[in-house]
């Protein structure tokens, strides 16, 4: 049974990873495709189970009343009808929701939709250009991605699961206690007046410090990995003290949101917990005024006393649940930042493979300057270079630090884009072909050997997955490893 419900969803969609937008309501929906219809059958769930426990509430007054008016062997014979579809009710119907939600919740949702957000979002990260992964830290955009992926997930379930039943809860409370005396609801409206304008004042501001403790985690896991990954500088120069402090420096960035946020959330607790007594007192107190005046009946006031008990109970956990919904919205919006991004070196609509007949490379008239120096004038590292180099030709590119060898040769791959002018390949522009056809051609050695954490074969067949034993054998005698 649970295949069935784990099947019901996908945590890898094969649709094309595009750029999500950059708004809350529609990032949340872009990520969400394909998961509507469990969303909405756990969102219909969680409303039938607030009215059906509404439901047994109202009906245990009713058998207080029958208790008190009709004796047992009358009370079992004119309303056995009811008692037993309450029994049925009971033990069969609420059960059997519960499963069906709680599959879809845990089946269908939790695992796979967190997923295919993640696949989506890694999918997209890594079509990002050169130039996004320069401005930030490797081990900061792994966590905002990781850390947004799971806040949508909890933000969309929260809002259509979440608070979809407290909504119900509460209709179906006011419902409910209408029937039984109008002036119930007077301390019980009170009471949601209030509660509702304590998170009016507090939440925001716990959002507001969520969203920034989102983003000094990001930049204090940022820091640390920055260290671990350049260890070996660090052990070079012996400077772990200057680590230490620098990211110390960071951590400290962090507690301050922190520290602001588990204020509002002590202030809150306390506020809540006082309107949460003062509800139970002023139903009690009502109750047994208007039971005096014999206006309500005794079945009506244990409802409204143990409703109100259920409510102060209640509160905390939503609450709870709103304030983790904030703070799920702040990381989310700090996520969007990253993820949302545009990607700046992008194929042409239908861009064809690039196809090498001669290897004949031309550079016509190439600017170019990196986006933090395109705002001066003057600074193109590459300004107005002319190249041609033929078929066979073997060259050699001269010049001091930063005179732009590198960047002549990452333009080539087009890790970026020109500003002015065009390169080739055999006549063909590489802004006319897919980068990932045009990078296939290309062999290059790089400056600094990165090698991935994976096998010593992986590494090295990762230019060429299809390589057979004897390609392997030869290359690794050609390094001379």
């Amino acid at each position: 049974m649970f295949k069935i419900f784990e099947n019901f969803t996908t945590p890898f969609p094969a649709r094309d990873a595009h750029c999500p937008p950059n708004t809350f309501f529609a990032f949340c929906q872009f990520y969400s495709r394909g998961m509507i219809v469990p969303l909405l059958i756990a969102s219909t769930c969680s409303a039938l189970l607030a009215i059906l426990e509404v439901t047994l509430f109202g009906f245990m007054g009713t058998l207080v009343d029958w208790m008190q008016s009709k004796p047992p062997e009358r009370l079992f014979s004119e309303k056995s009808n009811t008692l037993l579809l309450m029994a049925a009710l009971t033990i069969l119907g609420i059960p059997i929701v519960v499963y069906v939600h709680s599959s879809l919740l845990n089946q269908s949702l939790l695992g796979n939709y967190l997923m295919s957000i993640r696949w989506l979002s890694h999918r997209y990260l890594l079509k990002q250009s050169m130039s996004f992964y320069q401005d930030e830290f490797a081990g900061r955009i792994a966590t905002k991605m990781m850390q947004a992926s799971l806040s949508i997930r909890e933000a969309v379930v929260r809002l259509l699961n979440v608070l979809v039943y407290i909504f119900v809860y509460f209709t179906a409370i006011l419902v409910l206690f209408s029937i039984g005396d109008y002036r119930l609801l007077i301390p019980l409206i009170v009471w949601l007046l209030l509660f509702v304008a304590l998170q009016y004042y507090f939440v925001p501001k716990i959002k507001k410090a969520a969203s920034e403790q989102a983003g000094a985690r990001s930049e204090m896991t940022g820091r640390i990995i920055d260290s671990y990954t350049n260890i070996s500088i660090v052990k070079l120069f012996s400077h772990n003290n200057r680590e230490e402090q620098y990211v110390k420096g960071s951590m400290d960035s962090f507690m301050q949101p922190v520290y602001e946020q588990m204020r509002l959330i002590t202030c809150l607790n306390v506020s809540t917990q006082i309107i949460n007594y003062s509800l139970v007192f002023s139903i009690a107190t009502l109750s047994l005024i208007l039971w005096s005046s014999n206006t309500i009946s005794t079945g009506a006031i244990a409802v409204a006393i143990s409703l109100s008990l259920r409510i102060t109970g209640m509160a905390q956990w939503i609450r709870g649940e709103i304030s983790c919904l904030f703070e799920n919205i702040g990381t989310v919006t700090d996520g969007m930042s990253t993820l949302s991004k545009p990607i700046e070196v992008q194929d042409k609509p239908n861009a064809k493979d690039l196809v090498v007949t001669t290897a004949e490379v031309s550079f016509d008239h190439v600017f170019f300057a990196y986006k933090r120096q395109s705002q001066k004038t003057s600074s193109y590292v590459i300004n107005d270079l002319s190249l041609k180099i033929n078929h066979g030709e073997k060259i050699g590119i001269v010049g001091r630090s930063g005179a732009g060898k590198s960047t002549l040769v990452n333009l080539l791959l087009r890790f970026f884009d020109v500003n002015k002018g065009k390169i080739s390949i055999d006549g063909q522009p590489i802004t006319d072909v897919s980068q990932n056809s045009l990078r296939r051609q290309i062999a290059m050695v790089t400056q600094d050997t990165s090698l991935l954490h994976r096998s010593i074969r992986d590494n090295i067949l990762y230019g060429n997955p299809a390589a057979d034993e004897q390609a392997l054998t030869e290359a690794i005698k050609q390094a001379h490893a």
